[in-house]
Order: structure tokens, then C-alpha cells, then sequence
């Protein structure tokens, strides 16, 4: 029993019957749109989160005053004018880079709740044709959380949308860019100083990563205290250094200063951004930690306590420089006065330690993310709130960065070489959201073109030199970021690559749905009692795993339903849209078709029960359809109708959307939403078992046993590939499929419920 490829280029008849007998889920997927709002927060629940996110979100910036003068004059300073130019660079940077960009701007592009460079990636991906996973579908788009705006001819978003959709080179170019920054983030900065061991400093770091399994929520009730604190305490030491020691550095308030630092300085001044640029560090996680407060919390808390404190704390530092003859060499330490600096070091200390959360965090929320967009293996994502969904902890690469974190700590052993490595990963993020910023202004936003030029101006106005001078750093440890970076990249590419592959194997390999329905209700095969879930990732057609298995084995169950888990470019897809569920031929068929939908927000958990919903989804389509016979009074069905009275076996070709909610929207469409039901119910006549029959025969096949039919693709080089692409789809792809979670794992499939098929494909 040989399968029959699709060519879709190659139309013809038996073309048009399969797509009359398998339509795709397009007019139907629309008609129970739900409008999904997002939760309101109320004003004391924002100022609480607030709170909390300047533990969480902040505490990287925060701590920057520890080490910043010290990194960019490592020797004394020879013309104190010098420190009143490096102040101003400071506040410059502090002000267009972390408040006006990121703040007021690039917040503003989130995607529903979720930021970092996966959430832009996906708006644009809405709205412009470039993701490179090949697996969209229509009705895809007929989502709430799916919103894109159409173009007008001729206007400048038209013609970038056109120019990006244009070449599979642009496509790529695109996702490796995020694939970098997604990388760059990944890059921690303990914040130890000299004055700390480094085994004291590894005991520290590896208690941070043991309370991570907490969630957010309670790290940070714990860690805000600390941080509000450290805040308030350098802001008030930075006032207190202002009056005591030199007021006139407050000049550095006129961008005028800049000019005459790189006059004076020129190519030593260049290079000093190298350490200037460390003030703005936590910038790029601020905006990955999105997912865990909302954008107005993060707002409040930047610009009334994190925003004036730094401020006041680099000017006090500042003052003390210029009074003390150019000594920047611990300047934040040798600044507190004597009563309380035994405080202020073991707050210090502790804000160090906790500066680390905020990268932690963006951490596990881009990683979530691209498991979503296929960009990484799959691993334990795990809810650590009930209220938050955004709050997440995954395990595997808590550890993870536990054992990078310590090997850069013990590794260099100095504060500088760990700044250093730090700020080529930030600078790099930074660059990259600039970039995907221009699309999005231009296609989401519908932006003038002189705003976005404004903005694209300032931001690399500042970003360039910052990044120039950071490669002047690589070899004082700015390699480091280079390195992890290129190892995530590898990892993550390598595996969309082979999901690609995998996914355009089953697309050309699949069988027509004419081809099995012209074998008969038997399917040519016996029947035996139960339900067979045959897991596919493909919306339309029969998988090549389906045939493969009949062709060795020549039995079937009683019921088969083809499963599509779907992850879409959306933040979520509300329970009321979850699932999709339609009949494939005749009722005497048996046979279905379900669609899952997921966005990469949502998440399975060890209580979801994938199994129980799948089969509450059919034993609710079958109701819903039994009541929409006998309506044939609307005329919005008529091209619906004639299109399903072509098929040769007058099969009802119907879809309903189903989730938890499924039995409360069952009860309102029995109680009094016949009129709606008008709109898309055919008369069709059909003779067959009456729904209760039916019903109580899938209740049968479900006591009966229920089997998930999975196919265990195995990818394999050609033999006449390269021997880079033979490593990477042999044996790194190849070992990342084998220590990933598994569908099976995933979905919470019992293992004696489970039947793997497997096929081995050469790309």
C-alpha cells in the first residue's frame, strides 16, 4: 500500500476532490471568534508589582554604580575635566538608551504582555510573511490574540512588507538576528567585586540559583526590600557627595562636555566607553522580564526610584573624583561616609548577588518563547504562579546558567574582564532590538517615517560607539560572550533547521485524503475496538505515518482522529479557540480531524489532562452537530452547503471550537442560539446513526482503550552533504532530539498507551 505525495503544483481533479473531502479550516475557524481582552490591573496591584519588579527587573542597573568610574579610568585621572565628560556620557546614555528608548518606546512593543527579541520577532512574523517554520494556516489569522493590519499601495509599509517577504535570505537573516540577541542575553553578570572571595562569591551564586524554583512572585517579595533600599541608599549618599564635596560636576548636565571628552581624549576616550557603556547594563533584560509585570509597573518604577537615584548616585561619585584628584579606583566605597559604610557594604554585597535575578528571569522567558517558535529544544517549562502565567522557572537552564555563571566568576577572578565580557553581550542585544524596531514601527505601528528615523538615529547614536569600543574589549574578556553566544546560536538553529526539514518531509510525504476514503468505512482494513490519536503536524491530508502503519500493520481503530498540535506567532490562544475539531468523510467513517492550538505563552502542566480534551472535544462536536441538522434557512451557508454536497458521500463538513470552556458554550447554544446556529448548519439529510448512537458508540471505543499513535521521525545527512552539515544533523541535531522532552512527556501520554512509528529521511 504505497502513499501518494501531494503535488500542489501538479492541480487536477483528484487535486480538487481531496481538498473538497479535507477542507481547510478557514470560514468555519471564524465564526465563534471569542473577544479576548487582556486582565485589567487595578492601580494598587500595579504599584505592588511595581515593588516588586525592582527586585526582579532592576537590580542590574542598579548596581552598575558599584564599578562603572573604576572600569573606565582603571589608573588615576590626569584632567578632572575628564570625569565631568564621562559623567555627562553617563547621564546621556541613562537618558536616551534605558528611559526614552526602552521605557517609553520599545515597552510599548510587546506582544500582549510578553517582551524581549522573540516577542518583536513574532509581531513581525503577524505581520509579514517571514517566519521560516513552514507550518501556518489560514486560519490561523482568524485568532483574536492573531491582530495584523493590511497596507495601503504604494506606502512605505507596503513596500518593506514587500522587500522582506521578498527572499528566503531576508528570512533567515531576520531570525538569526534574534537567534543572536537571544544568545547575548543568556550572558550572566555576577556583580562580584575584588573585595569578595570568589568561593564566598560561588557559595552566594549557587544559593541565587537554589531558590529559583519559588517563582518570581516570592523572589521578589524577598529580594525588593533590598533592592528599594540599595536604591534609596546610593541616591541619598549621591545628594550627601554632591554638597560635601563638589557641586560644579553638575555642569555635566550640558551635553556640551561630551564634544570636548572626545576632543581632549580621542582614542583613549573612545576606548573608555568600554566602561561608560556598563552604566546601562540590565537595560536589555528589562525588557525580557516583561512577561512578569506589567509595562505600567515597570514604568513607574524606572522613572520615580531607579531613574533620579542613579542619577544622584553617578553625580556624588563624580563630586568625590574631582575632590579627590582623580582616585576612581573604588570611588563608590572610598564615597560613603564612615558611619555608615558596614551597612552599605553588606547591602551592597547583597544587591550585587541579586543583580544577577534580572537576567535569570529573561533568561527562562526568551527560552520560553522559542520553544513556542520552534528556536529550541524542548524542556520542563514549570508555572510557578497561578495569577501570572508569564512567571515561569525551567530547570534545565536554571542550572545551566548556574554553571556558567560560576565559571566566568572563577574564571577571571576580576571584576573588569567580567564587565568587560558583559557589556559585548549587551551592546549586541541592544543593536539587535534597534533593528527589529524599525519594522515594527513601520508595519504594527504605522509609524511616519521621521519618527522612525528619529528614533533609529538616537538609539545608534549612542549604540554604535559603545558597540565600536567593546571590540577594542574582546580580548579582556569580551570573547566570553562571543563564545556562549555562538554555542546557544548553534543549538538553537540547528534545531529550527531541523524542524523545518522534519515538518517539509511530512508535507510531501503525506497521502491524499480521496486516496483513503475511496478504500471504504473499513479503510480496507479491520477495525478493531478503541480510539487511535495519530499525532501529525500537518492541518490538512493523511500523515505518511498513518500509511506506513497500515501498509505493516493492516488494522485500524474503530475511531481514528488525526491531531495537529499547533504553536502560532501569538502570546496565547484563549481555551474557547484551544481546539478546532472536524469529521473527515462519512459518519461511518469515523474518522476526525483535531487542532490544538497553542501560543507561546500558554503552557502544559503535569494536572493538564490532553487526552480527556481531546475526547470532550469530540463528544461536544458530535452534539453540536446532531443540533445544527435541520437548519437550512440561512443563506451564509449556502457556499459552505454547495461546497459539501460536492463531496461523494455528502459528508457534513463542519468545525467548532472547543476548549475548557466547551461545556458552558454548549449550554448557551442549546438554550437559545438557534439563530446563530443558523448561519453555518447545512441540511444535509445524511442517513446515519443518531447522535446519541454515536455518542454512546465513541463511549464504547473509549472503554475499549485509547492508543497515541506518534511517528519517531529520525533525520539523517545525505551522503553527499558536507561534513558541517553532517555533524550538525547527525550528531548534534541527532543528540538534541535525544535529550529533549518528548511529545509523549509533554502532552502526559501514558507509556502504555503510547506507539511510536518510526521513519528515518535523508535531507
Amino acid at each position: 500500500m504505497a502513499s501518494v505525495p501531494v503535488d500542489v503544483e501538479n492541480k487536477g481533479s483528484m487535486w480538487d476532490l481531496d481538498h473538497t473531502l479535507d477542507q481547510p479550516m478557514d470560514e468555519e475557524a471564524g465564526r465563534l471568534r471569542n473577544m479576548y481582552q487582556e486582565k485589567k490591573f487595578s492601580a494598587i496591584l500595579v504599584l505592588r508589582l511595581a515593588f516588586q519588579s525592582l527586585g526582579v527587573v532592576f537590580g542590574d542597573l542598579g548596581t552598575s554604580p558599584l564599578y562603572v568610574f573604576h572600569n573606565t579610568f582603571p589608573s588615576r585621572v590626569e584632567d578632572l575635566e575628564d570625569v565631568v565628560g564621562a559623567l555627562s556620557l553617563i547621564i546621556y546614555s541613562l537618558t536616551l538608551i534605558p528611559l526614552l528608548k526602552y521605557v517609553f518606546v520599545v515597552l510599548r512593543a510587546n506582544d500582549n504582555g510578553q517582551g524581549g527579541t522573540f516577542a518583536l520577532y513574532s509581531l513581525l512574523c503577524r505581520h509579514a510573511k517571514i517566519i521560516t517554520l513552514p507550518n501556518q494556516h489560514r486560519t490561523d489569522e482568524q485568532l483574536t490574540t492573531y491582530s495584523r493590519h493590511t497596507y495601503d499601495e504604494g506606502s512605505l509599509a507596503a513596500k518593506v512588507k514587500k522587500w522582506l517577504e521578498a527572499h528566503a535570505y531576508k528570512k533567515n537573516a531576520i531570525l538569526f538576528l534574534v537567534l543572536i540577541a537571544s544568545g547575548g542575553i543568556k550572558v550572566e553578570d555576577p556583580k562580584i567585586t575584588n573585595d569578595v572571595s570568589t568561593i564566598v562569591a560561588v557559595v552566594i551564586l549557587v544559593g541565587l540559583f537554589s531558590i529559583q524554583h519559588y517563582g518570581t512572585n516570592k523572589v521578589g517579595w524577598l529580594f525588593a526590600p533590598v533592592v528599594v533600599l540599595w536604591f534609596l541608599l546610593i541616591g541619598a549618599i549621591g545628594a550627601l557627595n554632591i554638597w560635601k564635596y563638589d557641586n560644579s560636576v553638575l555642569k555635566a548636565y550640558n551635553p556640551v562636555f561630551i564634544f570636548r571628552y572626545f576632543r581632549r581624549g580621542k582614542r583613549n576616550s573612545w576606548i573608555s566607553l568600554g566602561g561608560i557603556m556598563l552604566s546601562i547594563t540590565g537595560t536589555e533584560a528589562l525588557f525580557a522580564d516583561l512577561s512578569y509585570f506589567p509595562v505600567l509597573s515597570i514604568q513607574i518604577a524606572f522613572t520615580l526610584v531607579v531613574f533620579p537615584c542613579l542619577l544622584l548616585a553617578y553625580t556624588g561619585q563624580a563630586a568625590y573624583i574631582v575632590s579627590h584628584k582623580g582616585q576612581a579606583f573604588d570611588a563608590f566605597y572610598r564615597s560613603i561616609p564612615d558611619g555608615i559604610y558596614w551597612p552599605t557594604f553588606i547591602i551592597a554585597t547583597a544587591a550585587a548577588v541579586i543583580a544577577s535575578q534580572a537576567t535569570i528571569s529573561a533568561t527562562f522567558s526568551i527560552i520560553k518563547q522559542a520553544l513556542a517558535l520552534g528556536c529550541f529544544p524542548r524542556v520542563k517549562v514549570v508555572h510557578t504562579s497561578k495569577n501570572f502565567l508569564g512567571q515561569i522557572y525551567i530547570p534545565d537552564i536554571n542550572w545551566v546558567l548556574m554553571v556558567l555563571c560560576i565559571a566566568v566568576t572563577a574564571g577571571f577572578k576580576n571584576q573588569s574582564q567580567i564587565g568587560n565580557a558583559y557589556g559585548t553581550a549587551v551592546v549586541t542585544v541592544m543593536l539587535v532590538t534597534t533593528f527589529l524596531m524599525i519594522p515594527i514601527m513601520l508595519l504594527v505601528w504605522r509609524s511616519h517615517w521621521i519618527l522612525v528615523f528619529i528614533f533609529t538615529g538616537l538609539s545608534l547614536l549612542v549604540e554604535l560607539p559603545y558597540f565600536s569600543a567593546m571590540l577594542f574589549k574582546i580580548g579582556q574578556g569580551g570573547w566570553v560572550p562571543l563564545v556562549i553566544a555562538a554555542a546557544f546560536l548553534a543549538i538553537m538553529y540547528i534545531w529550527h533547521y531541523g524542524s523545518v526539514k522534519r515538518f517539509e518531509f511530512e508535507s510531501h510525504s503525506r497521502v491524499p485524503m480521496a486516496w483513503i476514503l475511496g478504500l471504504g468505512p473499513s479503510l480496507g482494513l479491520v477495525r478493531v475496538p478503541g480510539i487511535g490519536f495519530v499525532y501529525t503536524e500537518l492541518a490538512n491530508g493523511v500523515p505518511h505515518i498513518f500509511s506506513h502503519f497500515i501498509t505493516n500493520l493492516p488494522a485500524i481503530h474503530s475511531v481514528v482522529v488525526f491531531v495537529c498540535v499547533r504553536y502560532l506567532p501569538v502570546h496565547t490562544v484563549p481555551m474557547e479557540e484551544r481546539v478546532l475539531v472536524k469529521r473527515i468523510g462519512p459518519k461511518n467513517f469515523h474518522m476526525f480531524r483535531c487542532v490544538a492550538r497553542y501560543g507561546y505563552k500558554d503552557h502544559h502542566t503535569k494536572d493538564d489532562d490532553f487526552e480527556k480534551l481531546l475526547f470532550d472535544s469530540l463528544c461536544l462536536f458530535v452534539r453540536l452537530e446532531s443540533m445544527m441538522e435541520g437548519y437550512s434557512d440561512s443563506d451564509e451557508y449556502s457556499i459552505c452547503e454547495q461546497r459539501t454536497r460536492k463531496s461523494m458521500n455528502k459528508s457534513i463538513d463542519l468545525l467548532v471550537t472547543v476548549g475548557d470552556s466547551g461545556n458552558t458554550l454548549f449550554s448557551t447554544l442549546e438554550s437559545g442560539a438557534s439563530s446563530s446556529l443558523n448561519s453555518f448548519v447545512p441540511s444535509s439529510g445524511q442517513t446515519s446513526q443518531r447522535p446519541g448512537e454515536e455518542l454512546e458508540f465513541l463511549n464504547r471505543c473509549k472503554e475499549a482503550g485509547v492508543v497515541h499513535i506518534l511517528g519517531n521521525t529520525i533525520v539523517r545527512a545525505r551522503r553527499d552533504s558536507g561534513i558541517v552539515k553532517r555533524i550538525a544533523v547527525n550528531y548534534i541535531y541527532a543528540f538534541l532530539r535525544r535529550i529533549c522532552r518528548e511529545n509523549s512527556v509533554m502532552f502526559n501520554v501514558p507509556h502504555e498507551s503510547l506507539l511510536n512509528v518510526g521513519q528515518i529521511f535523508h535531507v
